[in-house]
This record gives C-alpha cells, structure tokens and sequence, in this order.
C-alpha cells in the first residue's frame, strides 16, 4: 500500500470528521470556546507574573509569550490530529471493538492514529500561530523563509514526540485493565513545557529536560526563531523524536501481537 493509498484514506476520514462536527455546531462551538478561554487564561497568567518581573530565568515577556504559544501549538495541532484517535483505543481494546480496525484497509496503527480529527483544536491552533507571531513581531525579529521552515521542521519533530508518548502510555492498555489513569499524566508532564529550560534544576532538570521530553519539545524551536539555529538542539529534538517514536511502535506492536493471540 502506497502513500496515495493512505492519503485517499486520510482525506475521507478528515471529510467524515468535518462532516459530523456541522452536524454538532453548538457542541463545536462550545468546545472551541472552552480550549480558547484555556488558552486565554494562560497568557493572563504571564501577563500578570510579568507585572511584577523583568526576566524568568532569563527569559522577558515576548520571549516567553513565544515560548507558551509554541507549547499552545504542539498542543492544539496533538489535539486536533490524535489525541481522541489514541484515546479511544485503550477503551476499543477493553471492549473488542479493536478487531474492527484489524479489518481496515490499512495499517492498524494509522487507522487508529487518523479515525477522526478535531476541528475545534486545530481553529484554536490558528489562535496559539497568532501569538507567535505578535511576539516574533514585539520582540523585533525577523525570521527569513529558512528560519521559518526550520521552526516548522522543529515543531514536527516535537508532535512526533508528543504522539509517541501517548502512543506508548495508551498501548499499557494491552497488558492492562485499564489505563485512564496513566492518559492522564501526558496532561502533567507537557504542563511543564510552557517553562524555560534555564528554569529547571537539579533532580528536576535530570527529569524533565533530560529523562522526559516535556521542556525540550517547547523550548528548542522557541529558542530557534530567538536565538537562531542551533544544530546541537535541533539534533537533541530530532534524535528524541526517533527514539521515543520508535520504542512506542515496538511497544505497540508487541500489544498488537499479545491481542491477535488473545483473540484467536
């Protein structure tokens, strides 16, 4: 099966999802509302923090306004693209409804990754690329083509790590009861991607900078449209994207084959 193949499927899957999301406006619209005023309250919190300091960690306002709207981004894109898809799939395996994504024209692990999409994620995602670029602009920078291409490269790597950890949190399922309580702690873990790094010390920084990939997803392409490229971050964010993404695939896998054997 070739990329066209998974394209076609895609694109109808993403037309079904938009399609019933009219069919719900009201829920749409709340829902939007709802992840927007989220949004919102965490720029006042920096506006207010910010009333009584120059600089956190050595990071000043715009700089870290940037620093939330990239976090705001990978996390609306994760939201919008994911999240309900690898949600579900611990509550599809409790229930054997997963037999029937092993019936789909497709690899199991892109039909359960790309069912459905969120457009009340991806609008607000328009919202975080907003901010962004008011403090891009606030801060007096001006990214070239090359630069903004470079962020975008970034931000991929940062969903592909993002993907993979609930990826592999929401695959635990395969070998156990449940795992709404583990799904939950991709929310706290990424909360800490919103903070500088220099903000992190001692045992904290081992675990999440260096254990965990909550504050590098954020910070590397943050600090690439303020400071500039810098191959040794890029070259961390792109090698932790390989890594987890791959651990969380083997784990997946060896998931799929315990179920198949379960259920034959």
């Amino acid at each position: 099966m070739g990329f066209l193949h998974y394209l076609r499927i895609w694109l109808a899957c993403a037309r079904y999802s938009i399609v019933r999301t009219m069919m719900f406006r009201f829920d749409f619209l709340m829902w939007s509302l709802v992840e927007f005023f989220w949004m919102s309250v965490n720029l006042l919190l920096v506006a207010v923090i910010y009333e009584h300091t120059d600089s956190i960690a050595g990071w000043n306002k715009y700089q870290m306004l940037l620093l939330v709207g990239t976090a705001m981004i990978l996390q609306r894109l994760m939201m919008g693209f994911f999240w309900s898809n690898l949600f579900e799939l611990g509550r599809n395996i409790r229930s054997g409804q997963f037999d029937f994504f092993l019936a789909q024209p497709g690899h199991p692990l892109f039909m359960i990754s790309t069912r459905k999409i969120d457009p009340d994620s991806l609008i607000n995602s328009i919202v975080a690329i907003a901010v962004v670029v008011y403090a891009v602009r606030q801060l007096g920078l001006h990214p070239g083509a090359v630069d903004i291409a470079l962020y975008v490269a970034l931000l991929a790597c940062a969903i592909v790590v993002h993907y993979a950890t609930v990826l592999l949190v929401v695959s635990a399922t395969f070998w156990l009861i449940g795992s709404q309580g583990i799904e939950g702690t991709y929310f706290t873990i990424f909360e800490f991607s919103r903070l500088p790094r220099e903000a992190f010390r001692g045992v904290t920084s081992v675990l999440f900078v260096y254990a965990l990939p909550a504050v590098v997803v954020s910070n590397v392409p943050a600090q690439t449209l303020i400071h500039g490229f810098q191959p040794l971050h890029a070259l961390w964010l792109l090698g932790l994207a390989v890594a987890w993404l791959t651990v969380a695939i083997f784990v997946f896998n060896r998931g799929l084959r315990r179920y198949s054997s379960a259920s034959s």
